[in-house]
């Protein structure tokens, strides 16, 4: 079943209120004004009585088995809360495809059981699908300063006339949405503002751990919350839900202040060189150091790249960037400094065919040119599938004659999430009776898993989920026995349509096979008029066969000679099967073929 909606574009983003003291949840006008709002919030049902035990569920709708487009739904009763709204960028195979978003077909047939969207932190993955899911669902979105600043900035770009409701809230706070009770629980990762999530239902806690790494010397100074996770694990919690995503890698996760040295190598080694260095633009405390580093160096810091730039003005102006607006320098007034005092930050780590580091390497920016005097800096390690995108970049580089320095040899990326003793010291400090890894491929789900057992989540309690699976929990039981409705929606500018459907699967044919287009004209009779006419794309060029061509006019003519006075549709599906004969015959394979038939009157 294919799908299909429109969103609308515009460049400007609302700003943002001031910061105000946390002691209620606050919404976030679409005007940029916060107003304060007393918890409970939007869709509170005020002296609503808990129904007796029943049925808690959990559904993931996306994020198991694949890295991005994490969604999760956490039902009971009558009430459903879902955690992030994601997006995946899309592999090889998917010619022409912009991203991926999760399907929500679930979410839409009980829409009126869904009480808000809670986001766990602004990266594309937890946030991106929001534009499309709000268009449907129409809730409450709930998260902290930063993460809102962004969906807001987003949202204004793509849905101008829609008028959010962006609710703040802060580590530490609780709010009410139905049966559920959640809190917020602050985490360290690679990008301020992240949240793990604590949902009371009334069987038990279902912990959301977010995106997360035990960093005991975080940019921001905001530590994950050990306490808290500990308090949880005291209280009981039924059912944990954690990141998965480094649980092949052994020992703990570096701490991102860790690159200090590397980046003071780097303009240490290159002093007489242009640097540029290429980043996630989302990856704020990377930012921070490269700003700290250029001032140190008598350096200036261009941004390049829309989200990049947008993201920096943004935190900026919140005050989770702090750098001397003399460092910063505008693309457009870098000509006026020698190349040997810049430092560009871009976009593009990841191979994105329209970010600044691949236009770059192509010769297609329009303001930064590279060549042999540039050395520019991978700042982070390929996701899983986008190695060849990265490499291709890479080699693109080197050509015009860039040093280059990527790969893990070269020390200039630290992960954001837990490795495998993080993982471990997460279990035995929450000691959930149920166990859910998420957010990472299947591989990695199984070693997360195998953690778990280590310290002592028994086997039988483990769940290895898929997208759709449900886990069903009672008082006394846990198990997956059915399914809803999941699994991913590409999205082709605004155009959307299920992964497994039918225009997928036509490009993938006419990336393959080419394409031949069959023009004929009847006379009232049904006769052809003249000669048909051919046109073919990526494969047989007739101007060069016409022998060939010759050939295919008298399978047409056998076509049409079938029952001239058919309708169009039976004509096209003979023609089609005539010309497919021959396309065997000479290209060994079943191009598609396009046959267009005009009847004069």
């Amino acid at each position: 079943m294919n799908k299909t909606v429109n969103s609308e574009k515009q460049n400007t983003a609302p700003a943002l209120g001031q910061k105000k003291r946390l002691v209620r949840a606050r919404t976030h006008m679409p005007s940029g004004r916060t107003g304060a709002r007393a918890v409970p919030a939007a869709g509170v049902r005020v002296g609503r009585r808990a129904p007796d035990p029943g049925k808690l569920k959990f559904i993931p709708l996306g994020g198991l088995g694949e890295i991005g487009k994490n969604m999760y739904a956490i039902e009971y009763g009558d009430d459903i809360v879902v955690i992030d709204s994601g997006l995946m960028f899309p592999d090889e195979e998917m010619l022409g495809i912009d991203y991926v978003i999760p399907d929500i077909s679930y979410l839409e047939e009980n829409r009126s059981k869904v009480r808000a969207i809670l986001i766990t932190h602004g990266h594309e993955d937890h946030i991106g699908a929001l534009p499309f899911v709000l268009a449907k669902l129409d809730v409450p979105v709930y998260s902290a300063r930063l993460t809102l600043g962004m969906i807001e900035a987003k949202l204004a770009e793509a849905m101008p006339r829609y008028k959010p409701r962006l609710i703040e809230v802060a580590a530490g706070e609780k709010i009410r949405l139905g049966v559920f009770s959640v809190t917020f629980i602050s985490v360290c990762h690679s990008i301020p503002d992240a949240l793990g999530i604590a949902v009371e239902t009334p069987l038990g806690i279902v912990l959301h751990t977010g995106d997360f790494k035990f960093d005991p010397t975080p940019v921001d100074n905001h530590v994950t919350d050990y306490a808290a996770f500990a308090e949880l694990g005291r209280r009981g919690v039924l059912l944990l839900v954690s990141d998965s995503t480094n649980a092949e890698r052994e020992g703990f996760t570096k701490s991102e202040k860790s690159l200090i040295g590397a980046i003071d190598n780097l303009l240490r080694t290159y002093r007489s060189r242009r640097i540029i260095i290429s980043a996630f633009a989302s990856n704020l405390h990377r930012v921070q150091l490269v700003l700290d580093a250029a001032a140190r160096f008598n350096r200036k810091v261009v941004f390049a790249g829309r989200s990049m730039v947008n993201n920096v003005e943004l935190a900026i102006r919140l005050g989770y960037l702090s750098a001397d607006p003399e460092t910063i320098v505008p693309l457009a007034e870098m000509d006026g400094y020698p190349e040997s005092r810049l430092v560009i930050m871009t976009t593009g780590s990841q191979g994105e065919p329209f970010s600044g580091l691949v236009l770059m390497s192509k010769g297609a920016h329009h303001r930064v040119k590279l060549n042999s005097k540039d050395v520019v800096a991978l700042f982070a390690n390929p996701i899983p599938g986008n190695e060849k995108l990265v490499s291709n970049t890479i080699n693109r580089l080197f050509e015009l004659g860039c040093e280059v320095l990527y790969g893990r040899e070269a020390g200039l990326h630290v992960s954001g999430h837990a490795s495998r003793e993080e993982l471990k010291m997460l279990l035995s400090m929450v000691r959930p009776k149920y166990f859910v890894p998420v957010h990472g491929e299947y591989r990695m789900q199984i070693r997360h898993s195998q953690l778990a057992e280590e310290v002592g989540v028994p086997a039988k309690n483990i769940f290895i989920m898929g997208n759709g699976d449900v886990l069903t929990i009672t008082s006394h039981t846990a198990d997956v026995k059915t399914k809803v409705q999941a699994g991913a929606v590409l999205v082709d500018g605004m155009a959307l349509g299920e992964k497994e459907g039918s225009i997928l699967k036509e490009r993938q044919e006419l990336s393959e096979n080419g394409v031949l287009v069959v023009s004929a004209t009847l006379d009232k009779k049904g006769k052809l008029v003249g000669e048909p006419y051919f046109e073919s794309y990526g494969q047989i060029h007739f101007r060069d066969a016409e022998g060939m061509r010759q050939e295919f006019s008298e399978a047409v003519r056998r076509a049409l000679k079938h029952d001239p006075n058919a309708d169009s549709e039976l004509l096209k599906k003979q023609i089609s099967l005539r010309c497919k004969e021959l396309l065997r015959k000479y290209l060994h394979s079943a191009s598609a073929v396009i046959p267009i038939i005009t009847r004069l009157s």
